[in-house]
Parts: structure tokens; C-alpha cells; sequence
């Protein structure tokens, strides 16, 4: 019987069977394709979540934590224990504490005070105690610095001084 049917019939017939189980295959192979894709993209999509990431949650509430701690002081004992050791500092570097003035309620907010220090000493020395102050914990954030050059006269001589006003903020 086959030899009866043309080779050329055959061939067509047997072409398009392959065809079609090709497409078969390839057809199924592209649904799971398409399925694994659509499963993937949900899930970067809900790791992209920041609160589906604990640990980065973390590590920012103990980042925010490690900084509120480092500026933050006691109210109640700001003036005395701040200025004593700013005072002890600037005193390590030659620099003297000159006046603290009263403190503005226009400065201070209500979650923050801002405290202003002024100095005197050499230009080099109030640079050192302003890079040491910036580092220093417990004693809060350098927030102003205004350096001036103040010309005073006594009896026969004019004598020039370097001012250094600093303003900290401390957290409440």
C-alpha cells in the first residue's frame, strides 16, 4: 500500500506531523516559559518592598538610633555638664571660654536647643577645638560657626583678637 502512495504525499504528510509535534513541544515549553516568568516578576516586585525586608529595617532604626544617641543630651543638666567639657576641651587646645551667652528661645525649637559658645585663642587652635568639638559625642551638633578678628585698644596698643562664636544644637 505505501508503495502505491506517492513519495512527494509522503513527504507533506510527513512534514506537517513533525510540524506539528514541534509545535506541540515548543507551545508547551512556552506556557511553563511564560508562567515561570510572570512568578518571578512577582516576586521582585514584593522583594522590592521595603517593609518585605526586616533586616534592612533594622539596620536603619539602629543607623537613626546610633544618631539621635550621639547628639542628644540630658535638659536638665545641658548647661553645666556641655559647657564643662567644652570648656575642659578648649582649654587642652589653648583656647579660652570666654562668655556663654544667655540662651535665645528664638534658637531653640521644640525638639532641639541651640546653645551659642564664644572663644578666643589663634586661628589654629580654635580650628583644632572646632574639628575636636565635631566628633565628640554627648555634647551635640556643631550647627554655626562665625570666626571674627576683634581689634581692641588698651592704654598705648591696639591688640587683635580671633573671636570663634559657635552655636551647638542638642536634641531634647
Amino acid at each position: 500500500m505505501l508503495k502505491n502512495i506517492r513519495k512527494d504525499y509522503l513527504l507533506i504528510a510527513g512534514s506537517i506531523l513533525f510540524f506539528l509535534v514541534c509545535y506541540r513541544f515548543s507551545f508547551s515549553h512556552t506556557v511553563e516559559a511564560w508562567k515561570l516568568r510572570r512568578e518571578l516578576e512577582q516576586k521582585i516586585k514584593a522583594s522590592a518592598d521595603l517593609s518585605y525586608q526586616p533586616g534592612y529595617l533594622e539596620r536603619k532604626d539602629n543607623n537613626l538610633n546610633h544618631i539621635i544617641n550621639r547628639f542628644k543630651i540630658d535638659t536638665a543638666t545641658l548647661r553645666s555638664n556641655m559647657i564643662t567639657t567644652i570648656a575642659l576641651k578648649a582649654e587642652k587646645q589653648r583656647v579660652r571660654l570666654s562668655r556663654v551667652p544667655v540662651q535665645s528661645v528664638s534658637n531653640s525649637g521644640d525638639k532641639y536647643i541651640v546653645q551659642g559658645l564664644d572663644f578666643e585663642g589663634d586661628y589654629f587652635s580654635l580650628c583644632r577645638l572646632l574639628g575636636q568639638l565635631q566628633y565628640s559625642e554627648g555634647i551635640g551638633l556643631v550647627r554655626a560657626v562665625d570666626i571674627t578678628s576683634v581689634k581692641t585698644t588698651d592704654n598705648s596698643s591696639a591688640i587683635k583678637k580671633l573671636n570663634m562664636r559657635l552655636f551647638i544644637a542638642t536634641i531634647k
